[in-house]
């Protein structure tokens, strides 16, 4: 059983977008603050009343965001 839900998380122009890796959910915001608070209550509100032994998940599962950092070209 899985202990962690992951997130990739991209910024593109003035939003910052959430998409899960192992859960098919997907929420943006303008701050990083504001998208966790996002990540959490999209997860809650995705698996309120579910089964999380169908989604191979531990009754407790710990969010892990990967921020993908822009390439900087330097000269």
């Amino acid at each position: 059983m899985k202990s962690i839900i992951q997130f990739q998380i991209s910024k593109e122009g003035n939003y910052y977008t959430a998409s899960g890796v192992d859960l098919p959910v997907v929420t943006q915001a303008k701050t990083l603050d504001e998208l966790t608070r996002n990540i959490k209550e999209a997860v809650n509100l995705h698996l309120e009343g579910e089964d999380l032994t169908e989604y191979n998940l531990t009754p407790k599962p710990s969010v892990l965001i990967n921020f993908e950092l822009p390439n900087k070209v330097y000269a």
